[in-house]
């Protein structure tokens, strides 16, 4: 089943038209994203492991839930859709603590233009990881990571893990955000 996106511009505002997923991706068209952060009071945050099927970073660690909102759906809608999807959680809408709106291009080597608008969101899981049910297309595990070593895989320092290479300071603004709750 193919996947339709709204059309968004440039500035963040859509533009009242819809294409298929790849269709955005080829030509490099803006979309509305989602990256739902769950954080424990440890503090630590949940990252998933990408499935090694991903067009992009497969394999790498990456924020706890992450996808596009569908065409026709509210940013919210997107983001408890997901979160039920990929690891079988049912959250409501005051749960999601909204913490940016991220404008974000990426080029990758396998011709993918991602150009996204990422609402991203902060809640607490309330849940223990043994209870997720991931979503085995999208998602080969999850594990919580500690600050420290979240901050090693920025540095490219921990022996174990790689997260996706993106701009390192959102992963420490995440963590701030967390920081700042406690």
């Amino acid at each position: 089943m193919e996947e339709y996106l709204d059309i968004w511009n440039s500035e963040g505002q859509p533009i009242g038209r819809t294409c298929t997923k790849d269709e955005a991706h080829q030509k490099g068209w803006f979309h509305p994203t989602v990256h739902v952060w769950f954080y424990t009071p440890a503090p630590a945050l949940l990252l998933q492991k990408r499935s090694l099927t991903k067009q992009t970073f497969p394999g790498y660690w990456d924020v706890s839930v992450a996808g596009h909102v569908s065409a026709g759906e509210s940013i919210l809608e997107g983001a408890l859709r997901e979160v039920k999807e990929e690891i079988g959680l049912d959250i409501q809408a005051r749960d999601l603590h909204p913490l940016d709106i991220r404008k974000n291009t990426n080029r990758f080597d396998n011709g993918v233009i991602d150009c996204e608008f990422q609402h991203v969101f902060l809640v607490k899981l309330e849940t223990p990881i043994s209870q997720l049910r991931i979503q085995e297309t999208e998602v080969d595990a999850v594990r919580l990571f500690s600050f420290e070593e979240l901050q090693n895989c920025m540095l490219k320092k921990h022996p174990n893990y790689k997260i996706v290479p993106a701009n390192m300071s959102y992963y420490q603004f995440v963590m701030d955000a967390v920081l700042k709750i406690f």
